[in-house]
């Protein structure tokens, strides 16, 4: 595919949810391949991106030739779980869920190219439990709760329901002992997580950073691999057990013995966030700031100038096939969503009249729906109140 570039500007349209430290509003810029939006195209999709630095869920979406860059403001999100119907988002204190409400999209977009409309239904406050990966498993929704070192779920009531943690660690505790980050489900299941290190005191992992990082499998606790200089977004897909290398930039495969990894491409940032599509590994690269946390490991040593972006890896040879590169306010991200079937998404966080006459009723409430009463005879229309008027009156969501 041609490596052309194009240039886009984008401006945060949308307020927060209310920030313990708001991120300074900067220019938001991206440059991209010609070949982004071309590949988004021909696979019919979209792909979505946290920056929990920025304080942004970017939502990058093809616009003909070019890369369209949507940007909506959300305190700290991290983790996304995602599909055509359900969009959750992890941020600082809350997980965030929408709902496709596909008909609001035509009131959004007079153009009509507004295929999938994402609107609030829920918000579970969990407290600061530094939310990392999350997953739609065959039992709901698994959350990385890295500041309790476990896997937990929601139930509504609680802050949080812890289910599995590391058998090294003595017990619950808001410390941060290893800082467990990704999850990977096999079959609907957690079965693989990667952590930072094997420690059990507060922040214990960051003294061997640069090599103390695991692979372990759930629900057993073992090891399978040591070493991994700070593994994020583990992923089972087309049978091979695929892993970020982070400290080291790259994308890799750990081997079926597991003894140790195999390299399939090397790319210039911190590597965090992964989706595939068919043999494409979409890959999130993150700056990284000379800070402690990321001092001394080997990206940093190897690349003086890192990039903050999204590179699509063609898994079957490690070649580039085109990425996008945020510039400016935008310097770190950690996941990265593809929205397959869905290929000009919008999220609506913040339109609180939209929100306000968008509806979603079951299929047999619909029914019992009565036509709304004729305007009275020469009212005048730009007098009528509106303030009940649904945009959209919707049927429940199918089952995914």
């Amino acid at each position: 595919m041609g490596q052309g570039f194009g240039l886009g500007n984008a401006l945060g349209d949308g307020l927060g949810d209310g920030s313990l430290e708001s991120p300074k509003q900067e220019p938001l810029r991206s440059v991209h391949t010609t070949s982004f939006p071309k590949l988004l195209n021909e696979i019919g999709a979209s792909v979505l991106v946290s920056t929990y630095q920025a304080g942004k869920l970017i939502i990058c979406r093809s616009e003909g030739e070019t890369l369209n860059t949507h940007f909506r403001n959300f305190n700290r999100p991290m983790g996304l779980a995602a599909n055509k119907q359900r969009l959750i988002i992890g941020a600082a204190t809350q997980v965030h869920e929408f709902r496709n409400f596909p008909e609001v999209g035509k009131s959004v977009d007079e153009t009509g190219r507004t295929d999938a409309c994402y609107m609030p239904r829920t918000s579970c406050v969990t407290g600061d439990i530094d939310i990392h990966e999350m997953a739609l498993g065959t039992e709901g929704l698994w959350l990385v709760n890295t500041r309790f070192s476990c896997l937990c779920v929601l139930d509504g009531w609680n802050s949080f329901v812890p289910r599995w943690r590391p058998p090294f660690l003595s017990g619950l505790s808001n410390e941060d002992r290893c800082h467990l980050n990704g999850l990977a489900l096999v079959d609907g299941k957690p079965k693989y997580v990667t952590a930072l290190g094997e420690t059990d005191t507060r922040g214990g992992w960051r003294a061997n950073k640069k090599s103390g990082g695991i692979l372990m499998e759930v629900p057993s606790g073992e090891i399978l691999l040591r070493g991994l200089s700070m593994p994020h977004s583990p992923r089972w897909y087309n049978g091979k057990l695929w892993v970020l290398e982070s400290g080291e930039g790259r994308l890799s495969i750990v081997k079926p013995d597991f003894s140790g990894t195999e390299t399939v491409a090397e790319v210039p940032g911190f590597t965090r966030g992964l989706d595939f599509v068919g043999p494409f590994a979409f890959v999130g690269l993150s700056q990284v700031r000379e800070t402690a946390v990321f001092s001394g490991i080997p990206i940093t040593e190897r690349l003086t100038e890192r990039i903050c972006g999204v590179w699509v890896i063609d898994t079957r040879n490690g070649k580039e096939v085109a990425f996008v590169r945020f510039e400016d306010a935008v310097q770190e991200i950690f996941a990265v969503q593809v929205l397959v079937g869905t290929r000009f998404p919008d999220v609506i966080n913040d339109d609180w009249k939209l929100i306000g006459r968008s509806y979603m009723l079951p299929n047999e409430a619909l029914k019992d729906v009565a036509p709304p009463t004729p305007p009275e005879e020469g009212a005048d229309p730009e007098k009528e109140d509106k303030s009940v008027k649904p945009d959209a009156l919707l049927p429940e969501s199918p089952s995914e």
